[in-house]
């Protein structure tokens, strides 16, 4: 098995060397042993575990469940149905903001048709309508 100095793990797992601590004060890494002279040491399978946190992350997953995923997977009993479970909370999640963002949109849509473009500032209906919002 090959041991990764921290830069090493750093290049081969593209991310920078902060990122790296930060994981492993979060517990996303476990914090490896020391040699003598100082170096951590890091197991060649820090590379895989660093690469699934970072698609975890494009898929939308928190940190803290991404740490929950890497506990699953060696928590006894856990069944394939409980990640599934987490996968499809997160699908609901970003239904959520989906339906969310739509809805800004379409506001924003209909402040846009509102204003001309054209007059002073103080008589634009964006932020008379932002301003009215604000008061509500």
């Amino acid at each position: 098995m090959e041991q990764l100095t921290i830069g090493n793990l750093a290049r081969h797992a593209h991310v920078n060397l902060e990122t790296i601590r930060y994981y492993e004060r979060l517990g996303l890494l476990p914090s490896p042993p020391r040699t003598q002279s100082g170096y951590r040491l890091f197991p060649d399978d820090a590379v895989r575990r660093l690469q699934f946190i970072r698609r975890a992350q494009q898929l939308g997953f928190a940190l803290k469940e991404i740490r929950d995923l890497l506990g699953l997977r060696f928590r006894p009993g856990t069944r394939c149905a409980d990640v599934r479970e987490r996968a499809e909370a997160k699908i609901a999640e970003i239904n959520e903001k989906i339906r969310s963002l739509q809805a800004m949109r379409k506001a924003l849509v209909r402040l846009v048709g509102a204003c001309s473009g054209r007059g002073p500032v103080s008589d634009c209906p964006i932020l008379e309508s932002l301003d009215r919002e604000e008061h509500r």
